[in-house]
């Protein structure tokens, strides 16, 4: 077969989770499939992170911008290469190809009800360009995978989706992330400490900043430790528009920002942290949740929408909506050595069933299938 992969992002510098998903995948595929032949469409960027292999040709295509490059200068290209399958890994597609379509529906998140905008101009975008396109290119997609059985549910109520066009592929972590000594050179880039309690956030509602920090203050107000919260992927001027508005702003001095970690950094500040606090409102996976696992660090995460698949019942999962019972949970954990250890054992256990190896062997298959 020849197989298109759509996954323009990887090349960027600052990654974040579905760029992960797509460049382990592919990393993966190339060590397990010498038959099919692959071409991998990129836009250009300073991250080189695959090359070239004997079956895999990087092709990089560049465009100003991404509703652009994907409803215009791919199709353009699609129609050069002539693959059999074109897997487009983003949550959208181009609205018109003339090859057989597999999509990776990450979510649905931007079709269901939401109380308030996202706080930056670029995610407000990227939400109403996904409400518009997603509907309209599913019927073209001869398979639609996602990422837990959850997301799958969702997407066959709110779509009238057939089961058998869904498919659930768990994503994997990387290898790196595992329990490892302590580098302080790394770790003192962030804070200054360890035993610290980590947040991975965003400008994203779903993050649930809000009450993460409401629940911080509980916290910081009824600890004998008070450990310090590093927080990633938010800028200060955020944070303190949230500690104003909650009336909190006294636990300002015991929260570190970190801004962006690179991914080569993150199994350090796993294996440095005392925990990785994970209430979210609405994830349809949550790969932060195995990489600190794989690192030996327990997790407190929602006990909403795809966590309790992912983390497991044995996890500590909590109300995401109830500040007092994350706070309560941090300093149980704190509290009880006998637990902490119980969680450390849990997690490393856990990992053990996801892999980005089975997640490309299961993506093979779907390929075979629907060629």
């Amino acid at each position: 077969m020849k197989i298109a992969i759509e996954a323009q992002r990887i090349f960027r510098a600052n990654k974040h989770g579905m760029d992960f998903v797509v460049l382990e995948t592919i990393r993966e595929l190339q060590k397990i499939d010498h038959t099919n032949e692959y071409y991998i469409i990129v836009k250009p960027g300073d991250d080189r992170c695959i090359e070239d292999s004997i079956n895999f040709r990087v092709i990089e295509l560049a465009c100003p911008s991404y509703p652009l490059w994907e409803q215009l200068a791919l199709p353009r290209l699609i129609r050069k290469i002539q693959p059999d399958i074109l897997h487009c890994t983003s949550n959208t597609a181009p609205l018109w190809c003339n090859c057989a379509m597999v999509l990776t529906l990450h979510d649905i998140i931007y079709l269901e009800k939401r109380n308030s905008r996202s706080k930056s101009l670029y995610q407000e975008f990227g939400f109403h360009y996904r409400k518009y396109i997603v509907p309209r290119i599913l019927k073209k997609c001869k398979k639609i995978i996602s990422v837990s059985n959850y997301e799958c549910k969702r997407i066959a109520q709110h779509l009238n989706i057939s089961n058998d066009r869904l498919a659930a592929i768990y994503n994997g972590y990387s290898q790196y992330f595992k329990p490892q000594e302590i580098n302080f050179s790394i770790v003192n880039k962030y804070i200054n400490q360890k035993d610290f309690l980590f947040f991975l956030g965003n400008t994203d509602p779903k993050k649930n900043t809000p009450r993460l920090l409401k629940a911080y203050s509980i916290y910081i107000n009824e600890s004998t430790i008070k450990r310090p919260l590093l927080i990633a992927d938010l800028s200060e001027n955020h944070i303190d528009k949230i500690l104003k508005e909650e009336n909190i702003e006294h636990i300002k001095p015991y929260i570190f920002i970190s801004g962006y970690i690179p991914n080569t950094d993150l199994p350090m500040i796993y294996n440095a942290a005392f925990a990785l606090l994970y209430p979210s409102l609405r994830e349809s996976f949550g790969i932060p949740m195995l990489e600190s696992m794989a690192c030996g660090t327990p997790i407190i995460a929602g006990n909403i929408s795809a966590m309790p698949e992912i983390a497991g019942q044995g996890a500590i999962l909590v109300d995401p909506y109830n500040s007092e019972n994350i706070a309560t949970s941090i300093i149980h954990l704190e509290n009880d050595l006998t637990l902490y250890h119980k969680q450390v054992k849990y997690g490393l256990e856990r990992v053990k069933s996801f892999s980005w190896n089975s997640a490309a062997h299961q993506l093979l298959t779907i390929y075979n299938q629907n060629c």
